[in-house]
């Protein structure tokens, strides 16, 4: 148990430090190390098909694209536009509902046993795997196709017409 709150202090400090980073490429990095951290729970959970889909699509692939883009854009203090007042007032009022909201929920909180599933194989990629192949085979196979299609379609409308008029 005390692996579960010494990762949850790493994510919490990886959170603290993708919002205080001044550059934004450092604050994306500190974000692949936040979600690094919530695929560690969730393997401690026992969520194993949630921790693999946390790593592929936000660390593999949203996150590496967030860097690429802010590489691309070449951020600097001179292209940045002056904020004005209103917005301003806006961070200041959006960050004391934040603390507001964070203070009540801490105060709701309090010493309580940890949750125990009744089934230990809850959340297991295998049992995933029986309930989708066996009572949902049908509209897994047609959304395949219509995704198959969707991607032909794609193809088709991105290639240039070969044929001279």
């Amino acid at each position: 148990m005390s692996i579960f709150y010494f990762i949850a202090f790493l994510s919490i400090l990886f959170a603290v430090l993708v919002i205080s980073a001044k550059n934004p490429v450092h604050s994306i990095l500190y974000l692949v190390l936040t979600f690094f951290t919530f695929t560690i729970q969730y393997i401690l959970l026992n969520a194993q098909f949630v921790a693999i889909v946390n790593f592929i699509v936000y660390m593999g692939a949203i996150l590496v694209l967030f860097l690429y883009t802010l590489m691309l854009i070449n951020l600097n203090k001179n292209s940045e536009p002056m904020k004005t007042n209103l917005v301003k007032i806006a961070a200041v009022l959006g960050g004391g509902c934040l603390l507001v909201v964070v203070v009540a929920a801490l105060k709701a909180t309090g010493a309580s046993d940890p949750v125990l599933f009744k089934d230990p194989n809850l959340g297991l990629v295998k049992n995933l795997g029986k309930v989708l192949f066996d009572e949902f085979l049908l509209p897994f196979e047609i959304s395949s196709l219509l995704l198959l299609s969707a991607m032909v379609g794609a193809v088709l409308l991105a290639t240039k017409d070969t044929k001279t008029a």
